[in-house]
């Protein structure tokens, strides 16, 4: 796959995902709900930006410019706060769609996780920066989402830890 194909592909699954989070801040119930899956949607749509830019970048020069891409990380600080405190509001009562919600949001960053490892894998030194510092942002995603759907489901693990041991 050549750089332009990989950026191209990555903008499909940045899209997606970003459309995930969107319809599901119109969908949650909770306001802290509704605005950390709208953080999200936000953080995706900055993917997006940056991987188009970089786009017609290549179009134009046939080379990327990479010093940019600080601009397009996520405070996971932030983003782990704000799915503690949608984890207190929804422990309340059982959250089936919001569940769903985060089920689907947590496969399409799964996927696009291993796209972008592949691409690290397989690219050049200019795509392997490129993707090596999305994949970073994407596990990011992943384990924010992991932990409030541990939380939602109540498995008994928080953060990938266990929250508490009978033995």
């Amino acid at each position: 796959m050549t750089l332009e194909e990989a950026i191209r592909t990555a903008l499909d699954y940045e899209r997606k995902i970003r459309d995930i989070y969107f319809d599901a801040a119109e969908k949650a119930e909770d306001p802290t709900g509704r605005r950390v899956f709208k953080n999200l949607g936000q953080d995706e749509q900055r993917h997006v930006d940056y991987l188009e830019s970089r786009l017609v970048q290549w179009e134009k020069t046939g080379a990327i410019d990479l010093d940019e891409l600080e601009a397009a990380v996520p405070d996971m600080k932030r983003l782990l706060s704000e799915t503690e405190g949608v984890a207190a509001e929804m422990a309340r009562e059982d959250r089936k769609d919001e569940k769903q919600m985060l089920s689907k949001a947590l496969q399409a960053e799964l996927e696009t996780s291993d796209f972008y490892r592949r691409m690290v894998d397989t690219l050049d030194e200019d795509g392997r920066r490129l993707f090596s510092r999305f994949l970073a942002i994407e596990q990011g995603h992943i384990e924010a989402v992991q932990a409030e759907l541990d939380y939602l489901s109540r498995t008994g693990y928080w953060l990938g830890f266990k929250e508490f041991d009978m033995e």
